[in-house]
């Protein structure tokens, strides 16, 4: 019997043995013991074996004296466990049951740590994004002076670049879709208006975006191409609106790529406002 062989035999008898053990574990009926188990789960990293012990005690601990440890405890278990939904449900319900227990603090902020870390890439909904940015908000708000706070902070900044992100990309399709009028909705006329629209809004709300720039070239262009595929009633104004548009961007970015297309523009445009 070679060594490779000998080897799988005995990790095969070892995780039948601590199979044999848990399920023994799970069906006492001696809850301390089951408990303190849990909690050696927990320890040594078992944490899917922790979290299923634990959901079972959670209601029978209620009233007793580790309650408070073995609610906090399921929750770090589905966290570690990468359960971030029920990891979530469970800090909340920890916090709104002992808003001043011994791990309030810690279950407020991993609110947001468990919903922060089932936040979903920027082309996708954000409603996770969206709670976990109020769930931080709040841990900011009860614990200004937490040691956690410059976790939760840059936490929040990363959050609001993700749903800065989501409106650039909305802002993008409009402006690539162009003159494409099979997606119009009631409240504009074009795509391109549509990229305005989406685009001033987000430097509204998140005026020190970090692609601000992104986002005033996306302006710039469709205010341009918006004036050329205008109706002749209202080409002249847009062509001086796209105009002074050309001008406050390269007033703002001075040193940008694309000055040499604002310069390009200004030309066509003064060209039609002066005809």
């Amino acid at each position: 019997m070679n060594k490779s062989y000998l080897l799988i035999l005995c990790m095969a008898a070892l995780l039948s043995s601590c199979a044999s053990e848990f399920n023994k574990v799970y069906k006492t009926a001696d809850n301390d013991y089951k408990y303190e188990y849990a909690k050696q789960c927990f320890a040594i990293g078992k944490f899917q074996q922790a979290s299923s012990l634990l959901q079972d005690l959670v209601m029978l601990q209620k009233g007793r004296d580790n309650a408070q440890e073995c609610l906090y405890l399921l929750g770090m278990s589905q966290y570690c466990n990468k359960d971030y939904e029920s990891a979530s449900a469970t800090f909340k319900k920890y916090y709104s049951s002992y808003p001043k227990g011994n791990f309030a603090e810690q279950a407020s902020f991993y609110v947001g740590q468990s919903l922060y870390r089932s936040a979903p890439e920027p082309r996708l909904d954000q409603t996770p994004t969206v709670g976990a940015i109020n769930a931080y908000q709040q841990f900011l708000d009860l614990y200004p002076d937490s040691e956690l706070r410059p976790v939760a902070q840059q936490r929040l900044f990363d959050l609001q670049d993700n749903l800065v992100q989501k409106e650039y990309l909305s802002a993008q399709l409009y402006y690539n879709l162009g003159g494409y009028f099979g997606n119009i909705n009631a409240n504009t006329e074009s795509n391109y208006e549509a990229c305005i629209i989406t685009a001033q809004n987000a430097l509204k709300n998140y005026p020190y975006t970090k692609i601000r720039e992104k986002f005033s070239v996306l302006i710039m262009k469709s205010k341009f191409y918006l004036a050329e595929n205008s109706s002749e009633e209202r080409r002249l104004d847009r062509y001086r609106d796209a105009e002074d548009e050309c001008y406050g961007f390269l007033n703002e970015y001075p040193e940008s790529k694309e000055c040499a297309t604002a310069e390009k523009f200004i030309t066509k445009c003064k060209k039609v406002t002066k005809e």
